[in-house]
């Protein structure tokens, strides 16, 4: 029986593991306690552990689809990726739902999106560039169009996010959009939009800067290709999009 190596993405993704595991345990026990409204201001009611749960499966769920993703296409996964990943989700499930932190740590929602947003633009940008080596040998896509395809990618799934705070506050009456304070006081207005713009504005810049370097990279690259292989003005048979 072959010994398992234990490096820094298997350790990091064990404990976000066991972490999610022990939250869900915790939330369950919330959802079968608590009040259903609060009798005081910081005091959570059964609405609170209700998406503290959904939030914690959903992040058990979404744990494992980069590895999904790598088994069927083999496309290959940094670790880096991957570390970048499970801290993510640690940092926005476990510190930011169970722990509270989107409450008691200024911006931790903005950094949190800010960071995803930059994290989905490299994938994006993985995703179609490794596309782009894989495809029609006659078509070979600018490095513009890759990353104007990484950012919409980007902005795709931060808009799409959206869309599912919004469904199940809707349908649990929960309070996944902060329209709604910590004392249970209801926003109105600008005020009431101010959380989900906000997110979408700082998914759109986190997005923009990575894509941004890695359009820098792809031309550095392109470059050196030149270099490397020479450009042969006759050579017409990739023509890019």
């Amino acid at each position: 029986m072959r010994k398992k190596h234990w490096d820094a993405k298997s350790i990091i993704g064990l404990i976000l593991l066991i972490t999610l595991l022990g939250s869900i345990v915790y939330a369950g026990i919330g959802c079968a306690l608590a009040p259903e409204a609060a009798s005081q201001p910081g005091e959570r009611c059964r609405s609170d552990y209700v998406l503290m749960l959904l939030q914690c499966c959903l992040g058990l769920a979404v744990m494992f689809l980069p590895n999904m993703l790598q088994k069927k296409w083999t496309w290959p996964i940094s670790d880096a990726m991957y570390i970048l990943y499970f801290l993510f989700l640690y940092c926005a499930i476990y510190l930011g739902e169970v722990r509270n932190f989107f409450y008691v740590v200024p911006h931790w929602d903005t950094w949190l999106h800010t960071f995803s947003g930059g994290m989905l633009g490299a994938l994006g940008f993985i995703v179609v560039d490794r596309l782009n080596r894989l495809g029609r040998k006659w078509v070979q896509l600018s490095p513009g169009f890759v990353c104007l395809f990484a950012l919409c990618f980007a902005v795709t799934i931060g808009v799409l996010w959206e869309i599912y705070e919004f469904t199940f506050d809707g349908l649990l009456g929960l309070n996944m959009q902060k329209f709604r304070l910590e004392d249970g006081t209801q926003l109105v207005g600008r005020a009431a939009l101010q959380d989900t713009m906000k997110d979408l504005i700082v998914d759109v810049l986190g997005a923009a800067v990575v894509v941004g370097l890695g359009y820098l990279h792809s031309l550095r690259e392109q470059k050196h290709q030149k270099l490397v292989n020479g450009d042969d003005p006759q050579n017409t048979s990739c023509p890019k999009l």
